[in-house]
This record gives C-alpha cells, sequence and structure tokens, in this order.
C-alpha cells in the first residue's frame, strides 16, 4: 500500500515554485522536499490544509492511494 503525493503537479498547474509554496505555507523547504517526495511518514492536518488553501485544490488533488497490486 502507498500513498502517492502530487503537489508537483498542482505546483505546475498554478505556476508556483516549492520556495514560494514553502514560505506561503510556513515550512522549510527540507520537511516540504520530504513530503513531496514521499519519503514523508506522516503529515499534520493544519499542513495538508495550508497546502491546499495556498494551491486552492482539495486533499484528493495531491494524495492518492494505490494499493501493491496498482504499483507493481
Amino acid at each position: 500500500m502507498a500513498i502517492m503525493i502530487h503537489i508537483d503537479v498542482m505546483l505546475a498547474k498554478r505556476k508556483m515554485s516549492v520556495t514560494e509554496l514553502s514560505e506561503r505555507v510556513g515550512i522549510t523547504m527540507a520537511n516540504l522536499s520530504i513530503l513531496k517526495n514521499g519519503k514523508a511518514k506522516a503529515v499534520r492536518f493544519s499542513t495538508l490544509e495550508a497546502i491546499c488553501k495556498t494551491l486552492d485544490c482539495q486533499p484528493g488533488d495531491i494524495l492518492e492511494y494505490k494499493s501493491d497490486e496498482d504499483i507493481q
């Protein structure tokens, strides 16, 4: 099972840089990089809310569940 992160897609759609998102959301570039590269073990709802507010999107626009069968 895996949760796929599509922050890069939303950033491209909004023509926004990772640096700008980091500044607007108030998280470090390092933590944002960990999140967008799928290395994070957890994400706070407050962080998810801030990302969605900044990117004007829904959580489902940046998070996607894929089962093990779908990944292989």
